[in-house]
């Protein structure tokens, strides 16, 4: 089974028809088809923050998506602990040079340890430290 790293803006895109990868993401879904996903608490804060001010309805979806992630037996949702929080910050600190946010110095971090190549992301950060992003249109 195919195994992939979901960031913030592919859990975005799904929820906002609106939002301008939702093409890309629906697609890139069913290509992958019943692949393993693997996100963090990280991501799905960061994922409920960017949907905070969209309006009720936009609020409402993106709780009941998180929701939905977090029942989803093909989803694992890797948990935010003292240790991933200290490995991440200095993740963080290595990285002077670029624009990384936190969470996703956390991300590439997990992606590393569980041999994980592609994400679904547009960042081209993810790209900078080799993975693959799979949302990425050009």
């Amino acid at each position: 089974m195919n195994r992939v790293f979901a960031d913030t803006v592919y859990w975005i895109a799904l929820t906002n028809s609106y939002d301008q990868y939702h093409p890309k993401a629906l697609e890139v879904s069913s290509a992958l088809g019943n692949c393993r996903l693997f996100t963090t608490d990280a991501v799905l804060t960061e994922f409920l923050n960017a949907l905070a001010d969209k309006g009720p309805l936009i609020r409402a979806a993106a709780i009941k998506m998180v929701e939905t992630i977090m029942r989803n037996s093909r989803v694992t949702v890797v948990s935010q602990s003292r240790r991933t929080f200290s490995r991440s910050l200095a993740f963080y600190k290595a990285r002077p040079d670029k624009g990384y946010s936190l969470t996703d110095c956390g991300s590439m971090l997990l992606m590393r340890e569980r041999r994980l190549s592609e994400a679904l992301t547009t960042d081209r950060h993810f790209e900078q430290e080799g993975f693959i992003a799979l949302l990425r249109t050009g």
